[in-house]
């Protein structure tokens, strides 16, 4: 290109993450959803499916312990293991083809004869669905424009909302049609999952990513594919020194690490431990329509992931985080004092909460990607996956305890101790993300914490 001509470019172009939203962007964030609304789903069904199957895999308690957390263990494990790995070589390849390989472990789960294979497959698609939190935050967030990153980011909380409610839809449905009822609840998931296969393999590794690693000629090639010749490709940084997982720990990001882990682990506590178990917490409470109950709440995470969706990218991340812990803290307070005086304000107190919940829930999309430089975005998002399912697993295994042993009333303080918490931590640490572009990210180190 002649020098005149690089001007004239130049002068009406626009920087990578200042790009104007087109139908690649959204085609993107899409593609990025089908592991979200899968997880959802499986997470959602797996209580139904227990009740269902449980004489025929003659499901000891300790049996249905296991099957219920052992899609979050694999979370974990999946999560830590490929958030270092898709910092080395890259999102595409992991991101383009996991919902294949999940879509061939659900169906799998059609043919289980023991609590053995089902627990087996459980774990391993734990393991894909840890993967692909990793790539598919990380990817979704290095392809969007900073403008409307918050909103394409929050079509994959909004999904997970919709697969946790379809979960409960396909239950309620399904249940006692058959004996093998459970067997479809669990196959169902391979739908979705090969439905947004095919989008998936037409989305190209993140620019931002090939130009940290040196292949600036890929990642021209891509925005200029995709994009247009007027969106200038984001620049090399020069100077960034080799960064891994030690990185993380280290005095400069030690901090949004703790965030990152601390506010996934506070929201998630409450919001697994009561999603889990809403017909047990409204049947305490007074609620005579368990199943009715659990459908409104249902209802409201879903609508409260929407209300999130639209207003992510108009509020600042801090004042979204800090204000969704104190107002989800005080509707759950609310309902340990007031709820004995009538169960028509148990079930407003618990769906607002729900509602509130959902919409903070955008963050967990949203907020760990923008903490982290593009070196260690993937291990960075991966640690924080793997803190959430840590909360996620010990509150729903610890919330029918406490409230055996010290009732209902005492599991819900516990949640309400746990939201001031995560407002508290939020206050303290929380840096606002939603001003930086991610090239500022990867250019400026944070002050030391």
């Amino acid at each position: 290109m002649s020098t005149s001509a690089h001007h004239s470019t130049s002068a009406t172009s626009v920087a990578y993450e200042d790009a104007p939203l087109t139908r690649f962007h959204i085609r993107v964030a899409i593609a990025g959803t089908g592991g979200q609304f899968s997880d959802g789903f499986i997470l959602g069904i797996i209580g139904i499916v227990i009740a269902s199957a449980t004489k025929v895999l003659d499901l000891s308690p300790l049996w249905v312990g296991l099957l219920g957390a052992a899609t979050l263990t694999g979370l974990f494990v999946g999560a830590v293991i490929v958030g270092p790995l898709a910092d080395r070589i890259g999102r595409r390849q992991i991101f383009a083809w996991d919902m294949l390989l999940f879509a061939i472990l659900s169906a799998a789960q059609f043919f289980v004869q023991s609590a053995t294979q089902l627990l087996i497959l459980r774990l391993l698609l734990g393991l894909v669905l840890g993967a692909d939190y990793v790539v598919s935050k990380s990817l979704v967030t290095e392809h969007a424009p900073r403008h409307v990153r918050g909103r394409l980011m929050s079509l994959l909380a909004v999904a997970w909302s919709a697969g946790y409610v379809f979960a409960y839809l396909v239950g309620f449905l399904l249940s006692g049609t058959s004996d093998d009822a459970w067997r479809y609840m669990l196959a169902i998931s391979a739908i979705p999952a090969l439905l947004i296969l095919g989008l998936r393999l037409g989305v190209p590794e993140a620019p931002l990513w090939l130009t940290r690693k040196g292949r600036d000629d890929e990642a021209a090639a891509i925005v200029r594919k995709h994009l247009g010749d007027y969106v200038r490709p984001p620049l090399r940084v020069e100077a960034a020194p080799k960064r891994g997982m030690r990185t993380l720990f280290g005095p400069a990001y030690r901090r949004r690490t703790a965030v990152g882990a601390l506010f996934y682990v506070c929201q998630v506590i409450p919001f697994f431990a009561l999603g889990t178990f809403t017909p047990q917490v409204m049947g305490s409470l007074g609620v005579t329509s368990k199943l009715g109950a659990g459908a409104l709440y249902n209802v409201f995470l879903l609508a409260g992931a929407i209300v999130g969706l639209l207003l992510i990218d108009r509020i600042s991340r801090r004042f979204f985080l800090i204000s969704t812990f104190l107002v989800g803290g005080a509707l759950l307070a609310g309902l340990t004092v007031f709820a004995d005086l009538s169960p028509v304000i148990a079930v407003v107190l618990f769906t607002a909460f729900a509602f509130v919940l959902a919409a903070a829930v955008n963050l967990e999309f949203v907020y760990p990607p923008e903490l982290f430089p593009t070196a260690v975005r993937a291990s960075g998002v991966g640690i924080a996956v793997a803190a959430s399912r840590i909360g996620s697993a010990g509150s729903t295994f610890l919330l029918p305890l406490v409230a055996d042993s010290y009732g209902m009333k005492a599991a819900l303080a516990g949640c309400v101790v746990v939201l001031l918490a995560g407002a508290l931590v939020c206050w303290a640490w929380a840096p606002e993300t939603s001003t930086e572009t991610l090239s500022e990210i990867d250019d400026d180190t944070p002050r030391a914490a």
